[in-house]
């Protein structure tokens, strides 16, 4: 049985994107890859409609079975983080109106799962990309080797065997749920007025 997933690199202005086939064995292949570009100069709700009207017609072409989207982390510069989180809004939209469960991983889980190493740099993440597609050259611009990572990430972690719907999750992923559980637990404790 072969599985199809789709890679989200969230961007305001690159946006990038890349499915993989995943057939037994983990031996991947590339369907598509690219990235979805909106010009900084227009409206927030105008770039959001952008990628969003593309993420759907790449989801209505292709029939992705799960959707990786990397997981937003605070980051020093807010506007970033911002745009980051309000692209993987729309991500999450678009996979949750299919159907489709939605994996999210961290920079260093897609990391360590693509090159061993949770701290390699974009560029070892590009080129063991390449090389585990059996591509002549690493995808560019960098958010479309991201996606990709992404994937790959998904696909050999997040799926179990059975594919559907579930997803089973990695130890990383534990530790991030366990860790928002128990923020979440502290913010709704009752606090005391002194």
């Amino acid at each position: 049985m072969t599985v199809r997933v789709l890679g989200v690199d969230p961007g305001l202005t690159r946006c990038g994107v890349g499915i993989i086939d995943l057939a037994q064995g983990r031996a991947a292949t590339l369907v598509e890859v690219g990235v979805i570009r909106t010009p900084p100069d227009l409206a927030l709700e105008r770039r959001l409609l952008i990628i969003g009207e593309q993420l759907d017609a790449i989801m209505n072409e292709f029939s992705p079975s799960a959707v990786a989207l990397e997981r937003v982390f605070a980051q020093h510069n807010l506007r970033t983080v911002m745009g980051t989180a309000q692209v993987s809004g729309v991500v999450l939209l678009a996979a949750a109106r299919r159907g489709l469960a939605v994996g999210l991983h961290t920079p260093s889980e897609v990391k360590a799962a693509v090159t061993g190493y949770g701290s390699a740099d974009k560029k070892q993440v590009a080129a063991m990309v390449a090389r585990i597609l059996r591509l002549d050259a690493p995808p560019e611009p960098a958010d479309a080797a991201d996606a990709l990572a992404l994937a790959l990430c998904h696909a050999w972690r997040g799926i179990p065997s059975g594919i559907g719907g579930a997803t089973s999750t990695t130890p990383a992923q534990q530790a991030w749920r366990a860790a928002e559980r128990s923020g979440r637990k502290s913010e709704a404790a009752p606090r005391l007025d002194t």
